[in-house]
């Protein structure tokens, strides 16, 4: 009966439930558990196979450049980073009001780090989250516009409740990135949330977009009410070479 059971479960994709079960035939289990109780521990098993299946493809979907968490920030006093800021972001509540983040500061001080924890925390909530670099981003879309794949791609990025687009003015857009990114923000305006990081402040933003009416349409949709994160300080990347280099 057991086994004619497991089958059942199987075949209705029940996995989670299937190994609790299977755990609860175990003579070493030594389970004594009413029904109710027996029933909890079969759904609450299925509900987090389920939830963690279901993790997992986002975060893979997501495709992060760092496995970061919020956790593991470095809140030190030489970043200027506040952490009581950060944490409030991290409950992703900017998400549901469709509200845009901007990190900004020099190279090497932790930006990505930061986006992609919060964009991990996003995940872990059951949002859909896409990273991307914004001259990797550019390119592939290029590209697609070529191959006619564009509007499909567009959709898409459109469809994800945070789009993270990482190193933003690296360099100046051209016009049919520059017509891209306007597409793009038009699509998520008040629709979806945009992080944006750069080592440009975001009062030369304009000048990196350029030509003045598309740049005033695209910084008036990213920028107004959105949340800023303006760090300070060396490069995280530089002073921990430089710890290395004393212990070795």
């Amino acid at each position: 009966m057991n086994d004619d059971t497991i089958k059942k479960m199987k075949t209705m994709k029940l996995y989670g439930m299937i190994q609790a079960f299977q755990t609860s035939l175990q003579p070493s289990s030594r389970l004594d558990l009413t029904a109710d109780e027996l029933i909890n521990m079969l759904v609450e098993s299925e509900w987090d196979d389920r939830y963690n299946r279901k993790l997992n493809r986002t975060l893979k979907n997501a495709r992060f450049r760092y496995k970061s968490s919020i956790e593991q920030i470095n809140f030190t006093n030489n970043r200027q980073l506040d952490k009581n800021y950060v944490l409030r972001l991290a409950d992703c509540s900017f998400i549901d009001k469709k509200e845009n983040v901007l990190i900004t500061g020099s190279t090497g001080i932790g930006k990505s780090y930061i986006a992609s924890a919060l964009g991990h925390q996003a995940c872990t909530l059951g949002y859909k989250v896409l990273y991307e670099h914004s001259s990797k981003f550019f390119a592939r879309l290029k590209m697609l516009k070529a191959d006619g794949s564009y509007i499909k791609e567009i959709t898409r990025i459109e469809k994800q409740d945070l789009l993270i687009i990482d190193d933003f003015g690296i360099q100046p857009l051209d016009s049919q990135s520059r017509s891209i990114l306007m597409e793009i923000i038009e699509d998520r305006h008040g629709k979806r949330s945009t992080l944006l990081t750069s080592q440009v402040p975001v009062n030369k933003w304009f000048e990196v977009i350029g030509e003045e009416t598309i740049a005033d349409a695209i910084l008036d949709r990213i920028i107004h009410d959105a949340h800023r994160i303006e760090m300070k300080g060396e490069s995280m990347r530089k002073r921990n070479s430089n710890t290395t280099d004393k212990n070795e």
